[in-house]
């Protein structure tokens, strides 16, 4: 194990699921499992092996089991707290109301809870913290861009020179964002308690005053978003 890094994580998993019907009728989509194992345990490891401590996990359906499941976290030498959310709040508005629970000093991280990329590079992106805050004018956000899947051709934004963007910049190249980043908590400062609100518009507006890095990541990295991809996830893996 790494040494401890200060900086928590938030793992989103309020999501109801709807594309992994039926498999998420009784079972919040974050447990679903490839190679036996969860897709909220594939990050949790992730994290405890990176040095993590801190980890506040968000919920909404069914989430009485995403907590049986990982427990306070102990199992995987993490701290583990909850941010439930009576109906789900997007991905800022659950962000914004999970602050005081993460309780960063700037930078904290932010991971999909239905993403499954077995060697995420997490110590790769906490070592960006240092840079981001050496920075002039200091990023609100430094995403991990991935090459864009089929599912999802047209990509998310563009990135040249670690900036990242919505408009085309010359040179530049169309990616997809991961789900995975680093936020400063500045960038929800100004949005109200329990209000579901989307990420992307306030990612887009950072974006416009240049405050939103990046970096492109090539290894694995798969958006469980439908039955299917997930059977062809365990059929890979067996």
């Amino acid at each position: 194990m790494n040494k401890p890094n200060l900086i928590p994580c938030f793992l989103l998993a309020a999501g109801r699921g709807e594309r992994m019907r039926p498999l998420t009728d009784e079972l919040p989509k974050p447990l679903l499992t490839i190679k036996n194992k969860s897709l909220l345990a594939w990050h949790v490891e992730a994290l405890s092996s990176a040095g993590i401590q801190d980890v506040v996990i968000n919920h909404a359906w069914l989430g009485r089991k995403i907590e049986e499941a990982l427990g306070n976290g102990s199992q995987f030498g993490l701290n583990i707290t909850y941010s439930p959310e009576t109906s789900a709040l997007e991905t800022a508005g659950g962000i914004r109301k999970a602050l005081p629970l993460l309780n960063p000093r700037d930078y904290f991280l932010v991971i999909n809870g239905d993403v499954f990329s077995p060697n995420l590079p997490i110590q790769q992106l906490l070592n960006q913290a240092p840079n981001l805050r050496s920075m002039s004018s200091r990023p609100l956000a430094h995403l991990l861009m991935v090459p864009n899947p089929a599912q999802h051709p047209e990509g998310d934004f563009y990135i040249k020179d670690s900036q990242v963007a919505n408009e085309p910049l010359d040179g530049a190249e169309k990616l997809t964002f991961s789900g995975i980043g680093l936020y400063h908590r500045d960038l929800f400062k100004d949005l109200e308690l329990d209000v579901p609100t989307k990420l992307a518009p306030i990612l887009r507006e950072a974006m416009s005053k240049n405050r939103v890095s990046g970096e492109k990541y090539t290894g694995p990295w798969h958006d469980v978003g439908t039955p299917q991809r997930l059977q062809e996830l365990n059929a890979a893996n067996e």
